[in-house]
């Protein structure tokens, strides 16, 4: 049990930290690339579904049956429907404000930014608390993911380390541009994903050292679920916005090869006895 959490812990910090690698995105320029980030939101798209109804919800049915599996993962929709109810929704600029931003100068800018400086930083903080409350649970996703195997455990954090990039940027930007602190921005950005690695270590504690297989697949039919339903309200329109439909389409069924691809290739590598 002590090594499950070792690997999902270190697992969750690869999440974690990759809201930081969205707080480079908006430090290190002046003005983030926003198609990027929506195409790199739709390939983690694609992570996400081809994981969701692929792996976690394909196997939970197999298992548990069709109709325990449909619930379970249902559970998980509902779940995180109303969680995501109660927390703020991180916000990134329109594309098309980011654009007029750039043609109306710097002075105009740095004017509406004094005007508005502490409104603006007071919502980077109501984003990162938004999102660090976001991440809780996709730690217990990915800590679960792990009790159930390597495989699933490395693909769960890699999809969900994509789609924290633009979380980080989210966080970083009202911040940077409040501030002026590149080290502030890039702090907060990092402390906001701290929460992921914190959902691992409580849910290790509050789950008994051996589940039955059922409730493990139970457990991740849900986590399907909850990632299914993510990918649909958060991601998918963010990816839309930013990288256009078509462009963002093509991104989504190009991360659900990939991950069909890993999924096929992790299965070989990987010992039996950690792939099951």
């Amino acid at each position: 049990m002590d090594s499950q959490v070792m690997v999902a812990l270190a697992l969750s910090l690869v999440g974690g930290f990759s809201t930081s690698l969205g707080a480079l995105f908006v430090i290190l320029n002046q003005a983030p690339n926003l198609k990027m980030l929506g195409l790199l939101q739709g390939f983690a798209a694609g992570l996400m579904l081809s994981i969701s109804f692929l792996d976690l919800a394909h196997n939970a049915m197999n298992s548990i049956g069709f109709l325990k599996g449909n619930l379970w993962f249902f559970a998980g929709v509902i779940f995180f429907a109303v969680v995501a109810n109660f927390i703020p929704e991180p916000t990134l600029p329109h594309s098309s404000e980011v654009k007029g931003k750039k043609k109306s100068g710097d002075e105009g800018g740095k004017d509406m930014m004094k005007k508005h400086r502490r409104q603006v930083f007071f919502s980077g903080i109501i984003t990162a608390i938004g999102i660090s409350l976001h991440n809780f649970p996709e730690g217990m996703a990915v800590f679960l993911g792990s009790m159930k195997g390597l495989r699933v455990g490395i693909n769960l954090a890699l999809a969900i380390a994509l789609h924290n990039i633009p979380e980080g940027v989210a966080v970083a930007l009202p911040v940077y541009f409040a501030t002026q602190s590149k080290w502030q921005a890039f702090k907060l950005a990092t402390l906001s994903g701290f929460a992921e690695p914190l959902g691992v270590v409580i849910v290790a504690y509050l789950f008994p050292s051996s589940l039955s297989p059922e409730i493990l697949e139970g457990l991740l039919g849900s986590v399907g679920g909850v990632m299914a339903f993510l990918t649909l309200h958060e991601m998918l329109p963010l990816a839309f916005d930013y990288a256009g439909q078509k462009q963002a389409v093509k991104a989504v069924f190009f991360g659900m090869a990939f991950m069909s691809a890993s999924l096929y290739f992790l299965e070989l590598s990987l010992p039996k006895e950690m792939s099951l």
